[in-house]
């Protein structure tokens, strides 16, 4: 199992997704001997698992059902455990094609923290590109390390623990791209131009705080980076839902108001108008916005190295 390249069967010893419902899915680590409890029952990976084909319908022990499914870097977004808050996919996607980044492209990243943007990095730089990512906390630079060979990508990514404000990415001159996730990104600009090729790399810093952003742009113009740039990605999810709208049948009243004398300013009338406009319904599929709805996380600040 690897997260860049897709496996048909399920293995001793690989990460999977079960999934029980659109909003209800969990990652689990197949090894043999080993049972997971879910509300359908309980799943024995001896059994259930291993040797099945990913995509499968589990049958739990109480009767109920799960599909299996292989991990994927959405996936893994969605279900990883947090050791720091993440970016989510709406991020993920204009940071990977702002960056410009494709299979061959070397890229650096700090901070590390939950790998979620990370492992969306890899999967589009392999099979034959690299990732540096650099983690100031030596117990989440460790797990990373740790998840990254769980997950089969561990040649195509290498974890430092140290601070990169100080001490850089340890790389020079052969980057396509840095992306900076940390407190005080300005700091960390005259290492990302040392790390970026000698031109036309390209440079993104996500930052929750306008000021952060400020400082930064100015840190940007001051090491000589063009195309400064900052974006704000909001995301609006529709609820489809069926509705039912009344048919008024406007043609049959004109011609029953001209027969009868009806009289549209006599209130006593308006009473069977009413009535006529209600006779039949049809239902309609409407999409309807949320009621709530994740609203800002963070600024996204591109430049060009010249």
């Amino acid at each position: 199992m690897s997260f860049v390249e897709y496996g048909d069967t399920i293995k001793d010893g690989d990460t999977a997704i079960v999934f029980l419902g659109h909003e209800s899915m969990f990652p689990v680590k197949v090894q043999h001997g080993t049972v997971t409890q879910t509300k359908y029952g309980v799943i024995r990976h001896s059994t259930d698992l291993i040797g099945k084909k990913y995509g499968s319908k589990v049958t739990c022990s109480k009767g109920g059902w799960v599909f299996i499914l292989h991990p994927t870097p959405e996936l893994w977004t969605m279900n990883l455990p947090h050791r720091t808050q993440i970016l989510y996919s709406t991020d993920i996607s204009i940071i990977t094609m702002m960056l410009e980044l494709k299979p061959g492209s070397i890229v650096c990243e700090s901070g590390t923290g939950s790998g979620s943007l990370s492992h969306a990095l890899i999967r589009t730089v392999a099979p034959t590109g690299h990732l540096y990512t650099v983690e100031f906390h030596q117990q989440r630079a460790e797990k990373a390390r740790e998840e990254f060979r769980e997950h089969g990508v561990e040649h195509l990514v290498t974890v430092t623990n140290q601070d990169v404000c100080k001490n850089g990415f340890g790389v020079s001159n052969i980057a396509d791209a840095v992306f900076l996730d940390i407190p005080s990104p300005w700091e960390a600009i005259g290492h990302a131009k040392s790390a970026l090729k000698a031109e036309g790399g390209r440079i993104c810093s996500f930052s929750p705080c306008i000021e952060q952003v400020q400082r930064t742009c100015l840190a940007m113009e001051e090491y000589g980076f063009t195309e400064i740039n900052t974006l704000e990605i909001l995301l609006r999810v529709y609820n489809v839902r069926t509705i039912s709208l009344q048919i008024p049948d406007l043609g049959k009243a004109a011609e029953d108001n001209s027969s009868t004398g009806f009289d549209s300013s006599n209130p006593s009338n308006h009473g069977s108008l009413c009535t006529n406009l209600q006779q039949g319904t049809v239902q309609f599929k409407s999409g309807v916005p949320l009621r709530e709805m994740v609203g800002h996380t963070g600024y996204l600040t591109f430049a060009t190295k010249s």
